[in-house]
């Protein structure tokens, strides 16, 4: 995983501050807070860490947690990385706003197929929208009074209009579509660990569902380009942290050297140091034999 990453980079933008928003009719979102600022990360980084903190965030609701430990996760999250892009996420081509209208493959979000393009806009700023006109194929979009948002705009000038007003403080992402999306994560990872853990005594009506389960993974593949940096670097061109994640995710659940599990104690993703590991962690490991030898006990 380190080598496939080390010479590859990537840009995404996160708030100093989330909050959470509803609609008039009471729709959740999470939306930068008014005064926040931008700052702008490489992903890859910490590529490792960025996976597993979303894995963990859908294991909770895999377990059931309390709405409250959830929230807390998600916003831990969102605080951590930023939103997810679902805007330029979901369409078959992040460009969306260079066409007539906007195309939508099969996705656990939305049903239609095809929408306008300022409906689909719409959806992502529920609370202020942007000056954004579109006539056909053409459309013009302008920022006024916000130095902040125009450098940031500047910034990613090159990069599609839409993900780049993905990172404007107006738009808002979908707080049910957040969270489908992590578990969606976390089942994937599931099935995966099982399939493999229980594979001796499950039936194959049993595995097949697994395998069914793994199946339906997966979206549209990123882009990249070469930059000759201080060294010459792949850039991977995500426009959506979603797919940046679902890219990394593949890979490290793919990855024989260093590989994903989850923790027979505490049920949450780790990075395993071997392929035999067990636990996340020596306390938990602990934990564990004192309950099992309790349990003997009585």
């Amino acid at each position: 995983m380190n080598n496939l990453f080390q010479r590859a980079s990537s840009s995404w933008v996160k708030y100093s501050d989330y909050e959470i928003k509803k609609t008039d009719n009471g729709t959740r979102y999470i939306k930068p807070a008014p005064n926040a600022k931008p700052s702008i990360y490489d992903p890859l980084k910490d590529a490792e860490n960025l996976v597993v903190d979303a894995l963990n965030v859908g294991m909770l609701l895999m377990g059931r947690k309390s709405n409250k430990s959830v929230q807390t996760a998600l916003i831990e999250f969102v605080h951590k990385y930023g939103l997810l892009g679902f805007m330029t996420a979901l369409p078959t081509t992040p460009q969306f706003i260079e066409y007539e209208a906007v195309y939508l493959p099969k996705n656990h979000f939305i049903k239609d197929e095809t929408m306008s393009t300022e409906d689909y806009l719409s959806l992502f700023f529920p609370f202020e929208q942007l000056d954004f006109l579109k006539n056909g194929m053409e459309s013009s979009w302008n920022i006024n009074n916000d130095r902040i948002m125009m450098a940031l705009a500047m910034t990613f000038s090159n990069e599609p209009q839409a993900m780049n007003m993905s990172f404007q403080r107006e738009y808002a992402e979908n707080y049910d579509w957040l969270l489908t999306q992590f578990k969606d994560w976390a089942f994937t990872l599931t099935a995966s660990y099982l399939y493999y853990v229980n594979y001796e005594d499950a039936d194959e009506t049993t595995r097949d569902l697994y395998r069914q389960g793994m199946a339906a993974f997966g979206g549209i593949a990123p882009t990249y380009h070469i930059a000759l940096l201080e060294k010459p670097t792949i850039m991977w061109d995500f426009h959506s942290l979603l797919l940046g994640i679902q890219m990394m995710f593949s890979f490290i659940l793919t990855d024989e050297k260093n590989p994903l599990r989850i923790c027979k104690h505490c049920n949450r993703a780790y990075m395993a140091g071997h392929p035999n590991a067990a636990f996340c962690s020596p306390k938990c490991k602990n934990q564990y034999n004192v309950y099992k030898s309790r349990g003997k006990k009585n």
